[in-house]
């Protein structure tokens, strides 16, 4: 096993060079997938005639292989220095862009979906393990919370700008080529992140499974589940309720206003989270999570009944709540993961993090397709993404709350 070299005393320094390329060289990163994220859904459907049932099984292929490969890049990652696997990885994630240029095919597009997947799921593990070392754990909320905030940049000007050139030019390999210039420019900045070599120590020890797996968050990993199933129906098919919905405006809009919701929450949440208020937040925002997607659920009924401006109001005020409650969500589920592993399994417990999310992204996607392919559509699959939070929530009360009260190291 290898041990973290701990903190200089007084070190309580956040903003360091590292610590801004890390979240630059993040931004960038996720900008380049949010890029792709809301066209890849028209992209099968006009390019290779796919039902919306395929789109599903299609998009989730890439959130199946980052669960795949999650448990071992943990392993792996608190094994050797993580700055060096971070840079390999995040090269093949970018290289992995350049397959849907040369996908011609539904299966061939399936395939590069799946090695895309398994470069995320290890650059995304690395890069959450990275950013803990470089910065002081007494601001550790506050600093996920800050790292957090530029996936959600990027989540408000990928979708936007990327559905802009698709409703000016429908030119769909615009967008990969703008994706693959994002991912290179942001390589090169994450080049720049330093981190202090850490003294490893290996020692034999069986394999087993807790070595891939943080057993002390399993039941973090179910409640934390839940709330992910109805997030990954959103990202995958709020593009098309918009329209069934009959809303003219883009649906970069959308995103934007969930990304501003993000953004604004994850800055108090991070603070609330370091003075010790950490349940308090994924209770609140497990709760307006809730409300968000019953209001979703309820809107297509309203827009049968009447056509006032009403519809498109709340479809918005619905983005921005999203962005609110899993803005406080993102930094306080992360750091009860990294605060009940200890030093040497910091990377175990972000892909334990990171797994538990993509398992209910996973589940989002095939599930959801497949409720919005029946008559119910999709305002019945964002009411089953409603009734997933309602449990999310009961497990978080009743099992993950008091665990943590009694295992955490922090």
């Amino acid at each position: 096993m290898d041990h973290q070299i701990p903190a200089t005393s007084g070190e309580d320094k956040l903003w360091t060079q590292s610590f801004i390329s890390a979240c630059v060289g993040n931004f960038l990163l996720f900008f380049a997938f949010y890029l792709l994220l809301p066209v890849l859904p028209l992209y099968l459907i006009e390019e290779f005639g796919a039902n919306k049932t395929t789109v599903g099984i299609a998009i989730s292929c890439y959130t199946v292989a980052a669960l795949v490969i999650r448990p071992m890049a943990g392993f792996v990652l608190d094994m050797f220095n993580r700055r060096p696997l971070y840079l390999l990885a995040y090269f093949l994630y970018v290289l992995c862009f350049v397959g849907y240029t040369l996908a011609s095919l539904l299966g061939i597009f399936i395939m590069v979906r799946i090695m895309h997947g398994l470069t995320y799921g290890m650059v995304s593990t690395a890069g959450n393990s990275l950013i803990v070392d470089i910065m002081p754990s007494s601001r550790r909320g506050e600093g996920l919370g800050y790292f957090g905030v530029a996936n959600n940049i990027a989540m408000a000007t990928g979708p936007m700008i990327s559905l802009f050139i698709h409703d000016h030019s429908n030119d769909f390999f615009v967008i990969f080529y703008a994706a693959i210039a994002s991912g290179v420019l942001g390589f090169l900045i994450a080049n720049t992140i330093k981190v202090k070599k850490r003294v490893i120590v290996r020692e034999k020890q069986p394999v087993a499974l807790d070595r891939f797996f943080l057993a002390k968050g399993m039941s973090g990993g179910v409640s934390l589940l839940f709330t992910a199933v109805p997030y990954g129906m959103v990202t995958t098919y709020i593009v098309i309720y918009g329209r069934e919905l009959g809303i003219e405006t883009s649906m970069g809009v959308f995103f934007l206003l969930m990304a501003a919701g993000l953004i604004g929450s994850r800055l108090f949440a991070g603070k609330l989270v370091d003075r010790g208020r950490l349940l308090w937040v994924i209770g609140c925002g497990t709760v307006v999570c809730l409300v968000s997607y019953l209001l979703l659920s309820s809107l297509m009924k309203l827009h049968v009944l009447t056509e006032s401006l009403l519809v498109p109001l709340l479809f918005y005020g619905v983005a921005v709540l999203l962005g609110v409650g899993y803005g406080m969500l993102f930094p306080a589920y992360n750091t009860l993961f990294v605060n009940l592993a200890p030093h040497n399994r910091r990377a175990t417990a972000s892909s334990t993090y990171l797994t538990s999310w993509d398992i209910g992204i996973g589940l989002g996607l095939i599930v959801g397709g497949r409720i919005a392919d029946t008559e119910g559509g999709l305002p019945l699959s964002y009411l089953v993404g409603a009734f997933a939070v309602a449990l999310s929530l009961v497990v978080f009360h009743k099992i993950t709350a008091p665990h943590y009260e009694k295992n955490k190291l922090v």
